[in-house]
C-alpha cells in the first residue's frame, strides 16, 4: 500500500461533554491541511459512543459504531465520560484498544515545550510509551465477600517486549535515549519481568542508550529536569500516570496530544477527560485535539502534512492573539479552532 496516495477513511467519535465542542473546532483545520497538502485525501465518517449512549442503548459503544470503526483506517476520538459504578461498561478508550482485533498496543504521548504556553524549561522534548493493553487496567477484577477486593496486574513477556521494541524503534528515529519506568523493586516479578524484556529487546538497538527509574522517582525528576529525558516506555497505569504529570510540565491537558497505534490500525485522541461542567459553553482548547490530527497525519505517512499543521498551531500560539481561557486568552474554543485553520492555509 502507498499511504502517501491513499484516501483515508477516518471514524470520527465526538464523544461527551466537551467532546463534540472540540471536534466541531478540529474538523476545519483537517479540511484546511487537506485542502493545503497535494494528494490527501481523508474522508471523515462520524459515529456515537459515549456515556450519553448508555441510558438508552445499554452500552458506551454501540454495535454499529463498532462497525464503522472496522470498516475505517483510523479513528478521531473526543474525550468521553467514563461511568464508575461496579459493573458499568468499561472505557469507550479500553474497548477500543483491547478488542475488536485492533490491538492497539502502544499508547503514545508526547510532551513538547510549546510557544507562548507555560512550560517548566524552555526546551522540554519527550515521549511516554505506555504499554495498552495489560496491567491494572486488564480490568480484571472482583469482589472477595463483602469486606474484600482483588485486581489482577497482569505482565506478560509478549506485550512488555513488543512495547520495548516500539520505544526502541521511536528512539532511534530522535535522540537515541530510552528510560524504562517501573516500580521493580517492590513488584519484583511482575515489573521486574517487563523490565527484563525491554532490557532484551535493547540489544538489537545497540546505539539506544537506555537506563531506568522507579516511577515515584520519575515524578520528582520531571520536575526538576524534564529536559533530560526522550522517550519514556512503562506498563500501562505508571504510564497514564506519568503522562499526565509529563502534560502538565509542558502546560497542561489541553496542549497534550496522544495515540493508540497497533499494528494496522490507530486512534488519536487528547489524554484530558470530557470535562462536562464546560459542555456547550465552546470554551475549552482544542489544541490537544488538533496535535492530535498532527499525530494522525505522521502515522499516515503526510508528515508534510503533520510539519504543516504543527507550525500552524505554533505560529498561533506564538502571535498570542486568538487564545483560550487557559493560556490567558478570551477566544472560544471554535475560534482557536478557525485561527489555526486560517494559519494552515496561509502558510501553505
Amino acid at each position: 500500500m502507498n499511504r502517501q496516495s491513499k484516501a483515508w477513511k477516518v471514524a470520527v467519535l465526538p464523544g461527551d461533554g466537551t467532546g463534540p465542542d472540540i471536534v466541531k473546532a478540529t474538523v476545519p483545520v483537517i479540511e484546511a491541511v487537506q485542502d493545503s497538502v497535494k494528494g490527501l485525501s481523508i474522508n471523515l465518517v462520524y459515529a456515537d459512543a459515549g456515556y450519553h449512549c448508555i441510558k438508552d442503548r445499554g452500552t458506551n459503544l454501540p454495535p454499529e459504531t463498532v462497525q464503522v470503526l472496522k470498516e475505517c483506517d483510523c479513528v478521531i476520538k473526543g474525550p468521553m465520560t467514563t461511568p464508575e459504578e461496579p459493573g458499568s461498561p468499561r472505557s469507550v478508550a479500553v474497548q477500543i484498544r483491547t478488542t475488536f482485533s485492533l490491538d492497539l498496543y502502544a499508547n503514545v504521548r508526547p510532551a513538547k515545550t510549546l510557544p507562548r504556553v507555560p512550560s517548566l524549561k524552555p526546551n522540554i522534548d519527550m515521549i511516554v510509551i505506555r504499554e495498552n493493553t495489560e496491567g491494572m487496567y486488564a480490568g480484571l477484577e472482583f469482589a472477595v465477600g463483602n469486606d474484600a477486593a482483588v485486581g489482577m496486574r497482569i505482565i506478560t513477556r509478549k506485550a512488555s517486549r513488543r512495547i520495548g521494541e516500539y520505544a526502541l524503534n521511536l528512539a532511534e528515529t530522535r535522540k537515541k535515549h530510552l528510560t524504562i519506568v517501573h516500580k521493580a523493586n517492590i513488584l519484583k516479578i511482575s515489573d521486574g519481568l517487563f523490565r527484563e524484556e525491554v532490557l532484551r529487546a535493547a540489544q538489537n538497538h545497540p546505539n539506544v542508550t537506555v537506563d531506568d527509574a522507579h516511577v515515584d522517582a520519575i515524578t520528582q525528576w520531571f520536575i526538576k529536569q524534564p529536559e533530560t529525558y526522550d522517550v519514556l516506555v512503562a506498563e500501562n497505569m505508571f504510564g497514564d500516570i506519568i503522562s499526565d504529570e509529563a502534560a502538565m510540565v509542558v502546560g497542561g491537558l489541553g496542549v497534550a496530544p496522544g495515540a493508540n497505534v497497533g499494528s494496522n490500525y490507530a486512534m488519536f485522541e487528547p489524554i484530558h477527560g470530557s470535562a462536562p461542567k464546560y459542555a456547550g459553553l465552546d470554551k475549552v482548547n482544542p489544541t490537544a485535539t488538533i496535535l492530535s490530527v498532527k499525530m494522525m497525519l505522521d502515522w499516515m505517512g503526510r508528515t508534510d502534512a503533520g510539519g504543516l499543521l504543527q507550525k500552524a498551531v505554533e505560529s498561533v500560539l506564538s502571535e498570542g492573539k486568538v487564545l483560550t481561557y487557559d493560556l490567558g486568552g478570551t477566544a472560544k474554543c471554535s475560534e482557536m479552532g478557525l485561527e489555526i485553520s486560517k494559519k494552515v492555509r496561509s502558510l501553505s
